[in-house]
């Protein structure tokens, strides 16, 4: 039997995450799949728009045996920390194989890739284009481009690259196997499977999607997005004497963000009146995310097994494995609240714009395994 392993947001769950499952199903008929589960915030500074309960729901009625959690600070991180503490779990968890979606067709590149950043030509080039101002991905991807002419520059290519990167550096005994992607990521426009980008967008709208995700989807989405909580975001920022506190802010955006906060209406406002070349769009969200949140400079970071759900496929094989596993698993929050505490505090933030505050609430302190 083959342990799959997924790492996934689902925002929302759609006709191409569907697909993926079931192409897995497909060439791998007798496996066990496990989805690493980003929560209720993204990985590009969003909201979800589904709970992570509720995707749990969806995915244990979609093929899937186990769904774990990704902690927070490694959810809403850096590409380069998403992946570190994505890869750290998942290899506890001894997957096999690691499936994830890319632009391109096979992973080659991606090892070329690799060889070129441990070369001393890359070192220097990429001191080079760092002196010229850019950020530190922008200088990385443009001096792989001109050493290689590969060009890594989609979402799901700069995580693929990455994943790989983590299992040959750590030498973890996963087999990378990418899915390409059957739509354009920059495609706005409406189809059966379109990008989750996309659809959020079209719900924005107010247009139907419904031929674009699974209808047990429907029954679960929140029209919620980031920007309905500028309002407790914009009282973070007036009333903190220090943005240089939270983490990731470095000098220089602090004062961007303090100058320009009280002529924004907006999230989006904000951020393009605080966006410059050293400072890009996706910073700027992760960053104004940790202020919303409090995640500060000192905080102490865990990485750690929580089951969502699991089928009893799942259960059994999460049993097997126990002993080998070397992160602490979590079971209940009220024996773990030191290692949750981050996690249960930012999603009562989530909830906070949700109807029913209080009975979401409980569910992450009381809220049994999903079976």
């Amino acid at each position: 039997m083959k342990v799959i392993g997924i790492i996934a947001e689902y925002n929302p769950f759609h006709n191409g995450h569907l697909y993926q499952i079931n192409k897995i199903k497909e060439l791998y008929s007798n496996s066990l799949i496990i989805v690493l589960l980003n929560g209720n915030f993204s990985q590009r500074g969003d909201v979800s728009l589904i709970d992570k309960w509720d995707k749990t729901k969806i995915l244990l009625e979609n093929n899937v045996d186990l769904i774990v959690e990704l902690p927070v600070f490694y959810g809403i991180n850096s590409a380069e920390l998403f992946a570190k503490g994505s890869l750290e779990i998942l290899s506890n968890l001894k997957i096999d194989i690691l499936v994830f979606g890319t632009e391109r067709e096979n992973l080659n590149d991606f090892y070329k890739i690799i060889d070129i950043k441990n070369s001393n030509e890359y070192k220097n080039l990429l001191k080079t284009n760092l002196k010229k101002g850019y950020t530190y991905a922008k200088a990385s991807f443009d001096s792989i481009y001109e050493l290689s002419s590969i060009k890594i520059d989609k979402p799901n290519d700069i995580l693929a690259l990455l994943y790989i990167e983590e299992i040959v550096k750590n030498n973890y005994n996963i087999i990378p196997l990418n899915i390409k992607r059957t739509n354009d990521y920059h495609n706005k426009t409406l189809q059966r499977i379109s990008s989750a980008s996309a659809i959020r967008d079209a719900l924005k709208q107010n247009i139907n999607i419904n031929n674009s995700v699974p209808n047990i989807s429907k029954k679960y989405i929140n029209n919620i997005f980031i920007d309905d909580y500028f309002d407790l975001l914009k009282y973070k920022i007036i009333s903190s004497n220090n943005l240089k506190e939270y983490h990731d802010i470095n000098e220089g955006i602090d004062n961007r963000i303090k100058k320009y906060i009280f002529e924004s209406n907006s999230l989006e406002e904000l951020i393009s009146k605080v966006k410059t070349k050293r400072y890009t769009y996706n910073k700027i969200k992760r960053n104004l995310l940790y202020i919303l949140l409090n995640i500060k400079k000192d905080i102490k970071v865990y990485n750690y097994i929580r089951p969502l759900g699991f089928n009893h496929k799942g259960r059994s094989y999460l049993k097997k494995i126990k002993k080998k596993i070397n992160l602490p698993i979590i079971n209940n929050y009220s024996k773990n609240k030191e290692m949750l505490d981050l996690e249960f505090k930012c999603d009562l933030i989530y909830y906070l714009k949700i109807n029913k505050f209080n009975e979401n609430r409980k569910k992450e302190y009381n809220k049994p395994i999903n079976i």
